[in-house]
């Protein structure tokens, strides 16, 4: 129990240091008159990943590439089935944007590169770093979109648009004026509170998985998975309440990109490790044919029906089911 606690603990200070980090971080950019645009495709989008990335960093660094690589796969996994499934039961989801069509494909992309080069070899430093190459490519690419006033929106603007709504604190502002000293402050306290919160998470899974006599894999894939992804649940969630379907749909692409390319990027850079067999031989898999569904109800037209996201929610509740010893 004391351990169920602790873990529940690290994913608490890993939401509330994540949100301070990026709160400052939006802040000291502000101040030092960084576009917003160009802050929020960056710091805003994908604050909500933070969680995973110090989770997934941590665990690679404690020697338990399960949970790191569990982490983000199962991530991914619970954005489609799970959280977009609770999206389009709120409300049916039809992505009407040709730009968020093109965002999944490489979703779909980056899901296949990650799945072959975790079956044919190590996710090494030179893989972490085309990764992070990768991921800044694409979000350099949505900039230019997104500097022309193309009402087509992307994933990443997206995301954007989800977190800073669903926390208008985040939102950044241009032309601000004052002192740094708070929002420095504020950043690094942020930075400290998710370092001991995704400490306390990968130290209480690795606990958890040997009290319950599972593999660390297992926990990282379902317990630790969900835990970090409770950001992208609110935000899209939020959305769904508020009818903007596309945004709760590019909320996701956006997160899986990023988890992809960023989190396991600078994971690979970080602490070099092999991908569980565990997670090559089905996970991968099924993160890839997940992927190819709902983006194939994009490309067709067809809404994704409430009924559609009850399979969806009942797919990933079958999928843990299977998975679990």
């Amino acid at each position: 129990m004391i351990t169920l606690l602790i873990l529940i603990g690290g994913l608490v200070l890993l939401v509330i240091g994540g949100e301070l980090l990026v709160r400052g971080s939006v802040n000291v950019a502000s101040r030092l008159g960084v576009s917003p645009l160009v802050i929020g495709l960056t710091l805003v989008g994908f604050g909500t990943s933070t969680p995973e990335l110090v989770t997934s960093l941590q665990a690679a660094l404690n020697g338990s590439p399960g949970i790191a690589y569990g982490n983000i796969v199962g991530s991914n996994i619970a954005n489609i089935l799970l959280i977009l499934g609770i999206s389009t039961m709120i409300l049916p989801i039809a992505v009407a944007s040709s730009t968020l069509k093109r965002d999944g494909v490489v979703m779909i992309a980056v899901a296949v590169a990650f799945a072959v080069i975790a079956a044919t070899m190590p996710a090494g430093r030179l893989v972490g770093a085309v990764f992070v190459v990768a991921l800044a490519c694409y979000i350099y690419l949505a900039f230019r979109q997104e500097k022309t006033a193309n009402v087509d929106h992307g994933a990443v603007y997206d995301k954007s648009i989800a977190v800073q709504e669903a926390d208008p604190a985040l939102a950044p502002k241009a032309a601000v004026s004052g002192s740094m000293l708070l929002p420095i402050v504020t950043a690094v306290a942020g930075l400290g509170i998710v370092v001991l919160g995704g400490y306390l998470l990968v130290d209480s899974a690795v606990a958890i998985a040997r009290e319950l006599g599972v593999s660390e894999t297992i926990i990282g894939l379902t317990i630790v998975a969900v835990g970090t992804s409770l950001p992208e649940l609110v935000t899209s969630v939020m959305a769904a309440l508020r009818k903007q379907t596309d945004v709760a749909f590019g909320n996701i692409v956006g997160s899986n990109i990023y988890n992809i390319l960023g989190i396991g990027g600078i994971t690979a850079l970080t602490a070099p490790s092999q991908v569980p067999a565990e997670i090559v031989g089905f996970d991968n898999l099924l993160m890839v044919a997940v992927s190819l569904l709902i983006v194939g109800f994009a490309y067709t037209g067809r809404r994704i029906s409430r009924g559609e996201g009850g399979v969806l929610f009942a797919g990933y509740i079958g999928y843990v089911a299977w998975i679990w010893p």
